[in-house]
């Protein structure tokens, strides 16, 4: 049976408003690092850094990845740059709390799940440190002690869309596809798991597709995806 439910976090666990949360977070960025760089150079390098995670094909971490091009990119000690992302994501980056909410349907499904047997599995795309998703995990009402695994990008060596990342994912949790459902809000990076044979649940509350035909076995909006978890079975 499927034991096993992944979940995404941003716009699924985690409800907010994109444009709010990258517009605090890069401002809070820029004054953190304004004696090292300017604000506007930063945010080009940071998301330089971001695409090289994303279309990385090599096995190494995501943390490696961003900072190999982001070294290149500052010419500067990089160790400087790597202590001050370290505490930023223990201060400034504390303030884009203010773009999200808890969502009461999710935090009463993640106890039913857990009353039932499943185990629960994050699989945000890691292009984050781990401490900042611990920070968004707390700010979604949910304890870190709920999920069995937590993707992040010291750990992690692919991201979202590419299937290497669910892969990656399966093997650390040593489940097999038709073991695990996988809920998340993005029709192109959450449910291309489908090509594993993972069972999907699209959450429609902040939707995110980049205009392809919606391919999921289930969808709908926070109190759909509570009911279909009451509908679940308990893990034998």
């Amino acid at each position: 049976m499927r034991d096993t439910i992944l979940f995404d976090l941003d716009g699924t666990l985690l409800p907010l408003d994109a444009d709010e949360f990258i517009k605090i977070y890069f401002g809070e960025m820029g004054s953190y690092f304004a004696d090292l760089i300017e604000p506007e150079r930063l945010v080009k390098y940071v998301w330089a850094g971001t695409k090289a995670m994303v279309e990385n094909q090599e096995h190494k971490t995501n943390e490696t990845v961003f900072m190999e091009c982001f070294g290149k990119l500052v010419e500067k000690d990089l160790e400087l740059y790597k202590e001050r992302f370290d505490t930023f994501y223990d201060t400034g980056f504390l303030k884009v709390r203010k773009s999200v909410r808890s969502e009461p349907n999710i935090r009463e499904a993640i106890s039913i799940l857990k009353r039932k047997g499943y185990s629960l599995c994050i699989a945000t795309n890691p292009l984050f440190p781990k401490k900042a998703i611990l920070h968004r995990i707390a700010w979604a009402g949910l304890e870190v002690a709920d999920f069995d695994y937590i993707s992040h990008y010291e750990q992690n060596c692919y991201c979202k869309p590419n299937i290497e990342f669910y892969t990656e994912v399966l093997d650390a949790i040593g489940k097999k596809p038709e073991q695990c459902y996988m809920v998340g809000n993005d029709v192109q990076e959450d449910m291309i798991v489908s090509r594993l044979g993972i069972e999907t649940f699209l959450i429609t509350n902040y939707l995110i597709n980049r205009g392809d035909k919606i391919v999921c076995d289930h969808q709908g909006d926070y109190k759909d995806f509570l009911d279909f978890c009451s509908g679940l079975p308990e893990v034998e």
